[in-house]
């Protein structure tokens, strides 16, 4: 059931209220932001709110956790982000959820590996370290920290869900906040490089990246 408050605050229109009012579990809003086409930011960085990203029809982690993290408020869950830090690759961020004392992750990624969670983890380094190896970058692991839970609860909507402009500053919060270890220096050092098999299968992605367009 939608939460009132939550849907007065936001700004949402009545289509956009429509969707959400379908997405009332983690399992729903993984199946939707699934359906959504990998955003491969061909004319630069982006940072979509969730209006923009709606309507694109297209997101990457960030976007669609921004999506998740409505939907789960709207359903009267916290909006609450992870941040998952790398050594020489890029972030990916997970939107978490909790059954009971357990952790789980709502995500988007156009590998098979960095997605969703089920509610199993009893803490979040648990949850963190289930993506660490798989989270690599040609031969090397590198997954390195994860951050706090970062509740969108208090942001103003205009900043992630209905702005028109590229959510930075939000993206920027989260980068600033704490963020813990998953290894040391010295283990980083020891870590196995993946074989070829697993370099591989690694290959594998939903989307393939479009082909520039011919002036």
């Amino acid at each position: 059931m939608f939460v009132g408050s939550a849907v007065e605050r936001l700004g949402l229109n009545r289509a956009e209220l429509a969707l959400f009012r379908k997405l009332s579990t983690p399992e729903k809003i993984q199946a939707f932001v699934g359906t959504l086409k990998c955003n491969f930011e061909t004319e630069g960085d982006t940072c979509f709110s969730v209006r923009t990203t709606l309507a694109r029809g297209e997101a990457h982690c960030i976007e669609a956790a921004f999506v998740a993290a409505c939907a789960l408020m709207l359903h009267g869950r916290p909006a609450l982000l992870m941040d998952l830090t790398a050594e020489g690759d890029d972030d990916h961020v997970v939107a978490l959820f909790r059954e009971g004392p357990h952790w789980g992750a709502i995500s988007k990624s156009n590998t098979v590996w960095l997605r969703w969670r089920d509610p199993i983890y009893r803490t979040l380094r648990e949850l963190a370290m289930s993506y660490f190896h798989e989270y690599v970058k040609g031969p090397r692991k590198t997954l390195r920290s994860y951050s706090r839970p970062f509740d969108l609860g208090g942001t103003n909507p205009a900043l992630w869900i209905t702005g028109q402009e590229n959510c930075w500053d939000t993206a920027g919060a989260l980068d600033e906040i704490h963020h813990y270890p998953l290894i040391s220096t010295r283990q980083a050092r020891k870590l196995r490089l993946r074989d070829g098999m697993e370099r591989r299968i690694g290959r594998m992605s939903e989307y393939v990246l479009p082909a520039p367009s011919r002036s």
